[in-house]
């Protein structure tokens, strides 16, 4: 049950399961309405698996940083060992390019060059500081016009509109989030924003990142893309994503990763509210 617990807590659920989501909405922007059952689980399940995958591989070159930033990780603790890491990495890899091949070939490509980006930033371009986070929250907005691309529709304006919105929202997790990993990545010498100008500057430049978000998520109602009756989700979105912000910077040393992934729960739960309005005839 360790064992289990441990390969559980390697995947990181959370992550996967809302780049699931975005794909899910990015079907539903694109054509207006849900797509066939079947479309919906395997676009889903592709992208969680993959996106599971990367983030297993990440645990599996960060044992050293993790060592330090983050010894309750499974590696680093004991409960997993790195060649595990690795099998569960390539499990389910194949599993969700399987998966976007049932979709088209196409879609196979698409999540092949993700996936490539991933490995990349995890073995390479992670100490790189603002391109690595770029290549990762670039990856996040790409779930939404993976979304689209699985039926067909990968430059609708509004998935396209959503995939800035989620790029951007992580983007600003990953600078705060090196601001609390300033002491492993000093060993891979990373040359991160809080390491080159400070934590304090990192996460002001989150945050502002965090209000682009809530202005920008205002656009559609403007545009008229959607009933005003879905203020409610996004207004759920902000008040999260505003409130997670306002914490952020009165933290103090580690308190603020819990911010963090309140910030991102949070937005999820608004996708989340979402879907279930769409769902119901809303």
């Amino acid at each position: 049950m360790k064992k289990l617990k441990g390969l559980f807590g390697l995947i990181r659920f959370e992550l996967p399961l809302a780049a699931g989501i975005c794909v899910v909405l990015g079907q539903l922007f694109a054509l207006g309405y849900f797509a066939p059952l079947h479309i919906t689980i395997t676009a889903a399940l592709s992208v969680f698996f993959i996106s599971a995958s990367i983030l297993v591989s990440n645990d599996y070159f960060d044992i050293e940083t993790d060592k330090i930033n983050a010894p309750q990780r499974p590696i680093p603790s004991g409960l997993i060992s790195p060649t595990q890491a690795l099998a569960l990495a390539v499990f389910l890899l194949i599993a969700g390019l399987l998966l976007s091949l049932k979709i088209s070939i196409a879609a196979l490509l698409f999540s092949i060059g993700l996936t490539i980006i991933g490995l990349l930033y995890n073995r390479k371009f992670k100490k790189l500081g603002l391109l690595g986070n770029l290549m990762v929250s670039f990856s996040v907005g790409m779930t939404f016009v993976f979304g689209g691309l699985s039926v067909g529709l990968p430059f609708n304006k509004i998935v396209l509109f959503f995939a800035v919105i989620a790029a951007l929202v992580d983007l600003g997790e990953e600078i705060a989030a090196d601001s609390m990993d300033v002491k492993g990545d000093l060993l891979i010498d990373s040359n991160s924003i809080a390491i080159k100008h400070g934590k304090e500057k990192a996460l002001r430049v989150s945050s502002f990142i965090f209000i682009l978000v809530i202005l920008l998520s205002l656009i559609p109602f403007l545009l008229q893309w959607f009933n005003i009756v879905y203020l409610i989700p996004i207004a759920v979105m902000d008040i999260f994503i505003g409130y997670s912000t306002f914490r952020l910077i009165r933290s103090k040393n580690e308190e603020g990763r819990k911010y963090i992934r309140l910030l991102y729960l949070g937005a999820t739960f608004g996708l989340v509210i979402f879907l279930v309005m769409r769902l119901i005839g809303m």
